[in-house]
C-alpha cells in the first residue's frame, strides 16, 4: 500500500526518514555519489523547519520510506505568483518501477495548486534519461522564452562556507 505524507520537520521520525532517503539519493551517481556530510545530517532538518516555504513529501510503501520530494517555494516576478521548486526528488532503488515517482509528482501538483503557484521548476542532469522521461510524462519541459534565445540553463557559483 502506498501512502504519501507531508513531512513534519518537528517530528523526529519524519526527519529521520528524510535524512535516510536523502542520504541514499546523495550516494547514488545521480546525486553525486557521496554520503551526506556530518554537518548536513546534524543541521538539515532544523534548518528546513525554520523555513516556512520549505516542505517535503515522503512516500511510504507498506509504512516503509520509499520516496522523497523536497520542495521550496519561490516567486515568479513575471507571473507575480509563487512557484514551487522541486529541489530533491528520489525513489529508493528497491521501490522503483512501482509508480511511486508518478504518485509523488501528482501530490506535488496538488501542493503547488493549493499554494496558488504558477509553475513547478526542477533541475535534472543531462545524462539522467530515466528522470527526464518521467518528468516529460508528468508534463515538464525545457524552459525557453523564445526559440532564438534557446533554453534556460541552470548555473551555480559556490560560495565559501
Amino acid at each position: 500500500m502506498l501512502t504519501i505524507i507531508h513531512a513534519d520537520f518537528n517530528l523526529r521520525a519524519h526527519g529521520d526518514m528524510v535524512l535516510a532517503l536523502l542520504d541514499e539519493y546523495a550516494r547514488d551517481p545521480m546525486g553525486g555519489s557521496e554520503p551526506l556530510s556530518d554537518y548536513a545530517r546534524a543541521n538539515l532538518i532544523p534548518e528546513l523547519a525554520k523555513r516556512p516555504t520549505a516542505g517535503a513529501l515522503i512516500a511510504l510503501h507498506n509504512d516503509e520510506p520509499a520516496g522523497l520530494a523536497i520542495y521550496l517555494e519561490g516567486f515568479s516576478t513575471f507571473a507575480c505568483r509563487p512557484l514551487l521548486n522541486l529541489h530533491d526528488f528520489m525513489v529508493s532503488n528497491r521501490y522503483r518501477g512501482m509508480g511511486i515517482a508518478q504518485a509523488l509528482l501528482s501530490k506535488l501538483d496538488e501542493v503547488a495548486l493549493s499554494r496558488g503557484c504558477c509553475k513547478i521548476t526542477l533541475e535534472v542532469l543531462q545524462g539522467n534519461e530515466p528522470a527526464k522521461a518521467l518528468y516529460r510524462k508528468a508534463g515538464f519541459e525545457g524552459y525557453a522564452l523564445a526559440e532564438e534565445t534557446g533554453q534556460a540553463m541552470f548555473w551555480q557559483k559556490k560560495l565559501p562556507a
